[in-house]
């Protein structure tokens, strides 16, 4: 159990995925404006990432591996992270067209986040167990979306700010998330 709750607290505070390993910037500056879009992306790549981790690690360990075929991974984890999303984009839309209207635009980005290939090639590398790599990919989209989640809430009051108008729009997004990064830093010798 001790084990588990390591990995929770290194996935989510320690190596979170977006300040400390730099996966997922893309989304992470560019959803991160508003705290509700924040919440929605977050909880989006939460379910892709855990089910394209089970997925990865069942055609890794049972499909890749036998068959002597580990050199097609990545192009492999990409075609299966991408059919996993169109299946969950078809799914929603028939059966909760609520949700779906929700998380609309963020299902088809997440097809292009690169933490979701990272993660799902990260439990391979550190030789997690089915259970392990759960784990640790529910840790992690924790963590993105924490990360993803304070940001916007920054953002969201930076407006309110009086900033020189040559650090409006990215510069100053970007300072923030490199001290957003560093406040971070400090959970380091937690793990």
């Amino acid at each position: 159990m001790v084990h588990y709750i390591l990995i929770f607290i290194a996935a989510v505070l320690v190596n979170n995925i977006v300040l400390a390993q730099f996966l997922g910037i893309c989304p992470f500056l560019g959803v991160s404006k508003k705290i509700d879009t924040a919440l929605g992306m977050s909880a989006a790549v939460a379910f892709v990432m855990v089910l394209s981790t089970i997925c990865t690690f069942l055609l890794q360990k049972y499909v890749l591996d036998p068959l002597g075929l580990a050199f097609l991974q990545t192009l492999a984890y990409i075609l299966v992270i991408a059919a996993l999303v169109q299946m969950v984009e078809i799914i929603l839309k028939k059966l909760s067209p609520a949700l779906y209207g929700a998380l609309g635009i963020f299902l088809p980005l997440i097809t292009t986040n690169c933490t979701i290939l990272g993660v799902a090639i990260m439990v391979i590398q550190k030789d997690f167990t089915l259970l392990e790599s759960v784990v640790f990919a529910l840790s992690t989209a924790i963590g993105f979306g924490l990360a993803l989640t304070i940001f916007a809430g920054i953002r969201e009051q930076l407006r309110f700010s009086d900033i020189p108008k040559a650090m409006q729009g990215t510069p100053i997004a970007l300072i923030t998330a490199g001290i957003l990064a560093m406040a971070f830093m400090g959970f380091g010798g937690i793990v």
